[in-house]
């Protein structure tokens, strides 16, 4: 049945519904209305498309919007990333595509892909497919279809199982992925076994649309998802790593976590983290440390800055840092004579976990770097307020951090999740007399551009030695003179450095 609508001037718009294979009768038709109202959410893209559907008709093609785009247009949002499939075969589609942008590319060839720019505005269009691993290797094995309802049918979820043909703008659901998307509700087209098998990613993406469009998991999707979380291990490090950066770029990231956790799947790409759920002693003399890290990095996310302040949200580091702060927890629990728990040197062993991990998950190098340095500062804060730091300490504070003062800033407070009223505001405002200090100094010392008050050339000439690893140690004993005592003139420093070099002879 045919629902025939106006919208976009005299454009036909029609609801197709189509039999579904993983319900026993048709999902419902959609209201024009409601598909009037996401068309206008593609207006400063829809020339553009009606163009491309007319240049492929013209050729005797299908062509549709698929996935993403046509969702987020029924979410009232403006997609940029347009993804097309069509009945075309891929060297057909280059040629229609050649013609029509300003540039194209084939590197998804193998795929049945191909890329284009007009303008600022990308599209790749796809033949009809189906994807399959065969279960051993981590590449699919691609298989080309001849209808957009088959080509549906492989999606991950029914919510991106929505096409909108083109130029006709008919909207095609045939698995009910609208009934979906106003429920809230995560399904696959298929079985999810079925869908989870084609591509194991899927169960990640599962956890990332929880955690971006707050949608729920039917009972179905998290059985399988328990069930299939091995098979994980069969996708690239690459893919795992994009995928959980998505889902800790998102809004609520927190209740992606759990459903990974929950089922099994943080074990195959993150053990770390349900490794953080420690027994609690009998006593209760510390914190469930798992639950602890998800309350980090939601007050992380509190603490994000607009876009035009010093940490603008999402900030990958800082969550990633949140998150992970406390690995090194289970590994340096210790029980103590009376019933107390102690985590000597979690700090530094959790950075080694860090950045072992981030690197297994392809993670760069300085995004890696970043990280595991903030969860080696993290504790570097705790003892500020129970006696009074020098100068020299906070001089230390500022140069170690770096350029992740304004990150560590936000981690550090972040990391107080204590129901003691008292003690947190205590340890707020010692933080906040601790910021006072080091904007201060920064104006007084320009601690952030602290050196030596030697340069090279001249500490070589004071020692009378060639540039050479004994420069660079002396160098590192002036910096730190610097960062202990401030500015004490250029004499003054090269009498210590005289000092400490005669000291260094006597020594060898």
């Amino acid at each position: 049945m045919t629902q025939p609508a106006t919208g976009g001037g005299d454009l036909p718009l029609t609801s197709v519904p189509t039999p579904s294979s993983s319900r026993s009768s048709a999902p419902p038709e959609v209201p024009r209305e409601v598909i009037e109202g996401a068309v206008a959410h593609l207006a400063p893209v829809l020339p553009v498309l009606l163009d491309l559907g007319e240049r492929f008709a013209a050729e005797g093609h299908e062509l549709a919007l698929v996935g993403g785009p046509v969702r987020d247009a029924f979410l009232g949002r403006v997609s940029t990333d347009l993804d097309l499939t069509t009945s075309a075969a891929t060297d057909e589609t280059e040629a229609i595509l050649r013609a029509w942008g300003d540039a194209h590319w084939d590197m998804g060839r193998e795929f049945g892909t191909i890329g284009a720019r007009r303008g600022d505005l990308v599209v790749e269009v796809t033949t009809y497919r189906a994807d399959a691993y065969d279960g051993q290797t981590r590449k699919p094995v691609v298989a080309f279809g001849d209808n957009l309802e088959d080509d549906l049918v492989r999606r991950d979820f029914t919510v991106n199982a929505m096409a909108l043909r083109l130029p006709g703008l008919e909207l095609v659901d045939p698995h009910g992925g609208m009934i979906d998307l106003a429920a809230g509700r995560l399904r696959t087209p298929s079985t999810p076994e079925v869908s989870f098998s084609d591509d194991p990613l899927r169960m990640m993406r599962a956890a990332r649309f929880v955690a971006q469009l707050g949608l729920t998991p039917s009972p179905e999707v998290v059985a399988a998802m328990t069930e299939a979380a091995p098979t994980l291990e069969i996708v690239s490090a690459e893919r795992v790593r994009d995928e959980l950066t998505k889902l800790i770029l998102a809004p609520d990231p927190v209740a992606g976590l759990r459903l990974l956790v929950d089922t099994g799947l943080a074990e195959q790409m993150l053990p770390e983290l349900p490794a953080l759920r420690l027994e609690i002693d009998e006593h209760h003399r510390h914190k469930d440390v798992y639950e602890h890290s998800l309350t980090v990095l939601q007050q992380a996310i509190d603490l994000e800055s607009p876009p035009d302040g010093p940490v603008p949200g999402p900030d990958l580091v800082l969550r990633l840092a949140a998150l992970l702060h406390d690995i090194g927890k289970p590994a340096t629990r210790r029980f103590e004579p009376g019933g107390g728990v102690s985590f000597y040197h979690h700090d530094v062993v959790g950075a080694k976990l860090t950045a072992k991990r981030m690197r297994a998950l392809r993670f760069d190098k300085e995004t890696t770097k970043a990280v595991a340095r903030l969860v080696e500062l993290h504790l570097r804060f705790h003892g500020y307020g129970d006696g009074q730091w020098t100068d020299s300490a906070v001089r230390r504070y500022v140069t170690d951090a770096g350029p992740l003062l304004e990150r560590l800033h936000r981690l550090t407070r972040a990391d107080c999740t204590t129901r003691n009223q008292r003690r947190a505001r205590r340890l707020s405002q010692a933080y906040d007399d601790l910021e006072v200090r080091i904007e201060r100094l920064l104006e007084q010392e320009e601690l952030g551009k602290v050196r030596p008050e030697l340069d090279g050339h001249e500490i070589a000439e004071v020692l009378g030695i060639e540039p050479g690893p004994a420069l660079g140690q002396a160098y590192k004993h002036l910096l730190s003179v610097r960062l202990d005592e401030g500015v004490i003139g250029k004499e003054a420093a090269a009498q210590r450095l005289r000092e400490w070099w005669a000291e260094r002879d006597a020594t060898r």
